[in-house]
């Protein structure tokens, strides 16, 4: 009997099959749904999620219950936490440390820098830096405390050891006029921190005439003459040297740090 002709063959569609479609082919597709294991897993992350936010912020477990503030020197742990005003039984992801550094900073001038952090479970920690002062400007019988930036930022009834005074004898003086009060400040604690170590130590005041005529007085009765603030390490050096060439001198110029002079004994 004679097999299909070539015609035939080439009628006949490949995926059909020597009987034809199967049922399968022909069945309409079905979108796949997720399967039981997709459902629980996101019913757990649901939950977990909801309970984390629960926990977060409306349990009675995570809330501020202590506050504690160190690195105080001058101040007291209490003053600061006074000035923080944290809120205690708040949730303590909710707490804006950022507003309470600022709180801190306005109410009490003499912190430089503050960090608030949360400890958790239930803390709030303070770490204060205290502005240290450089010079002290007279204040009727009491001091306002200058620190290393020249600012003006506590007022006391005795004055801390070992800091200088800072006079403003600036009343006649053109450079009232030009750089005002503040900036005659600023250069006055530049010099102050440039003086050599020894110089330093025995430095009793900063006087300012001027912007470039600022004279520093020293224990036994000792002046030096430094202008400007300009040139300070060149004139701490120039100092240094003078000071070893001539110990007993009285009186030091070093206005010019490459023509320093002294004189008296």
């Amino acid at each position: 009997m004679a097999g299909p002709t070539t015609a035939e063959r080439g009628a006949r569609k490949p995926s059909d099959g020597p009987s034809g479609p199967s049922a399968a082919d022909l069945a309409p597709r079905r979108r796949r749904l997720p399967g039981r294991r997709a459902l629980l897993f996101a019913v757990a992350v649901f939950v977990f999620a909801a309970g984390g936010i629960w926990l977060l912020y409306g349990s009675e477990w995570l809330r501020v219950e202590q506050v504690n503030a160190s690195g105080t020197d001058v101040l007291t742990p209490d003053e600061v936490i006074r000035a923080a005003a944290v809120p205690i039984g708040s949730p303590l992801i909710s707490v804006d440390t950022d507003a309470i550094e600022d709180r801190l900073r306005k109410q009490l001038p003499r912190i430089d820098s503050v960090e608030v952090v949360r400890s958790w479970p239930d803390g709030i920690g303070i770490e204060v830096t205290e502005r240290k002062p450089v010079l002290l400007l007279g204040k009727g019988a009491k001091f306002v405390e200058v620190d290393a930036h020249g600012v003006r930022f506590a007022t006391v009834d005795k004055a801390p050891k070992a800091v200088p005074l800072l006079e403003l004898a600036v009343e006649q003086s053109p450079s009232l006029r030009r750089f005002g009060t503040d900036r005659l400040l600023v250069e006055a604690v530049r010099i102050r921190g440039d003086l050599p170590g020894k110089v330093a130590a025995d430095t009793r005041t900063v006087v300012v005439r001027s912007y470039d005529y600022i004279t520093v007085e020293l224990t036994g009765d000792r002046t030096v003459v430094w202008g400007s603030s300009e040139e300070g390490e060149a004139k701490a050096r120039a100092l240094t040297a003078l000071m070893k060439a001539a110990p007993k001198a009285r009186h030091f110029d070093v206005s010019a740090p490459t023509a320093p002079a002294a004189s008296g004994s």
